[in-house]
């Protein structure tokens, strides 16, 4: 009697952990796994961009092309930039430079390393993007860097090496934000904008979208984007994001042509602002309220004759159109 009193009771036990087993996983899933299966968050990353798609003197190169009068000789003047630019400045040097100018460590370009490129030391193409770029420029192993506008820090580095920059804006570009394509928000307006990364906003409903956290991802310190960003943000600090954000629906920044040209990501959207799509009219007109200008960055000191003459060009009509046709708006009429 005793045994079978045992058993009943190792059985009710057993029958026990399996409903409590199938409680907490039937609870798992309401709370977080089927939230999260459609939480329009992990695609708002922005990728990498794919250099290969913009090496000069490639026949099947993605590069914008120009009949240029200038044709550079002697000291050629070495060019980088951040990656939302590398068309711009690789299609330069396809127009301008000579054939030969680009080489690779090892005779070929090679994808197997961190940004994508193995640019040989003597390459008049080279590719550090944004937040080692702005140092190779004050360095001097730089001498036109093709960007936005510098960060804080960045400013500071060439300050306390006493190196005087001088920024050409040569192109105009919208600062966009985006979202993944099933998120039904499709306009915010700038303060609406502020109002996330602050803190005031931590729900999509507050904004008209479903009940979802917001999810506000930011960008690496010193890059153009993150940059941008702060200068959009003006007065309005960075809130400490809710651990719940991990869990939402997320929103991201980066710049127009870089989304839509560069890694044409179609399981993003890119938002309206104030009503007004980022598309190029509405950049040149100003219709858009977060336009953004590009520079060519150059050392005061620099001796190459060749490095202004550059920069002429890029503001001559030929120089803007290869800008145009890069997918960027002409900063000249």
């Amino acid at each position: 009697m005793a045994r079978r009193k045992t058993l009943v009771w190792q059985i009710v036990l057993i029958l026990t952990v399996i409903a409590l087993f199938l409680s907490f996983n039937v609870g798992l899933y309401a709370a977080l796994t089927r939230r999260l299966s459609n939480n329009f968050s992990g695609t708002s990353q922005a990728k990498m961009i794919d250099v290969r798609r913009y090496l000069p003197f490639e026949e099947d190169s993605d590069l914008a092309r120009v009949n240029a009068t200038l044709k550079l000789s002697g000291e050629l003047p070495v060019l980088d930039g951040a990656a939302a630019l590398v068309p711009v400045y690789a299609s330069v040097i396809n127009a301008v430079y000579p054939s030969g100018s680009v080489t690779y460590e090892g005779g070929a370009f090679s994808d197997d390393n961190y940004y994508g490129e193995n640019f040989a030391a003597d390459s008049k193409m080279q590719y550090k993007n944004t937040v080692r770029g702005y140092k190779a420029i004050v360095d001097g192993e730089t001498d036109i860097f093709f960007s936005a506008a510098p960060s804080e820090e960045q400013k500071a580095y060439a300050d306390e090496q006493g190196v005087q920059l001088h920024y050409e804006p040569i192109g105009l570009e919208a600062f966009v934000f985006f979202v993944n394509a099933k998120n039904p928000v499709n306009d915010l307006t700038a303060e609406q904008i502020r109002g996330i990364y602050g803190g005031t906003y931590t729900n999509w409903a507050e904004l008209g979208g479903p009940d979802r956290p917001i999810n506000p991802v930011t960008r690496l310190a010193g890059s153009g984007s993150q940059s941008a960003m702060e200068k959009f943000m003006g007065e309005t600090p960075f809130a400490k994001k809710s651990p719940l954000a991990f869990f939402g629906a997320s929103i991201g920044y980066s710049f127009r042509y870089y989304m839509e040209g560069i890694v044409d990501n179609n399981e993003v959207k890119m938002l309206s602002l104030n009503g007004a799509a980022p598309s190029p009219e509405n950049i040149r007109s100003g219709a858009y309220p977060a336009v953004a200008q590009f520079y060519a960055v150059y050392r005061e000191d620099d001796p190459n004759l060749n490095v202004k003459a550059l920069v002429a060009w890029l503001l001559s009509d030929e120089g803007q159109t290869l800008i145009e046709r890069s997918g960027y708006v002409r900063i000249t009429s």
